[in-house]
């Protein structure tokens, strides 16, 4: 449990000091990373993934508030054993709160990674560790859970 703890904070945490940089630093100035590749570029996204549903925060908040409930609740009830579903469901719960957060006190969501060679949604901290959780996720249900016993 401490595991889950220490990462979900530890990617709220990261998430919180990054999005506060972009506000300070790429609101004003986008910055290139890598010419027609890789920018800093401020985005307030008042949607969802892509920017669907635009101004439909409340649903997010309802959304995400019972996802973090349903995953903290099997990991406090279940206890997962292996540390790739720990860890999974430790990003996607700090990803989720994380977005929350912005979604709460700003009415929209602070993105700044914007990654151009593929023509990608700009995106932040939160997304990262949601995306990556739900990867680590679905490979541990296809390829370990229930693999052991037979």
């Amino acid at each position: 449990m401490i595991l889950f703890l220490c990462i979900s904070v530890l990617v709220v945490v990261a998430d919180y000091f990054t999005k506060l940089l972009a506000v300070n630093v790429f609101k004003a100035n986008e910055i290139t990373l890598i010419k027609d590749v890789l920018y800093f570029t401020y985005v307030e996204n008042r949607g969802a993934a892509f920017g669907i549903l635009q101004n439909h925060r409340w649903v997010f908040i309802a959304i995400t508030i019972i996802v973090i409930a349903l995953i903290i609740a099997y990991v406090f009830i279940k206890k997962p054993k292996k540390k790739i579903e720990l860890v999974s469901l430790s990003l996607i719960c700090g990803g989720g709160i994380g977005n929350m957060i912005d979604r709460i006190s700003l009415s929209y969501v602070i993105d700044f990674i914007d990654f151009r060679i593929i023509n990608f949604p700009v995106f932040n901290v939160a997304d990262c560790a949601v995306v990556i959780g739900c990867g680590l996720l679905i490979l541990y249900l296809l390829f370990i859970e229930g693999k052991e016993n037979g």
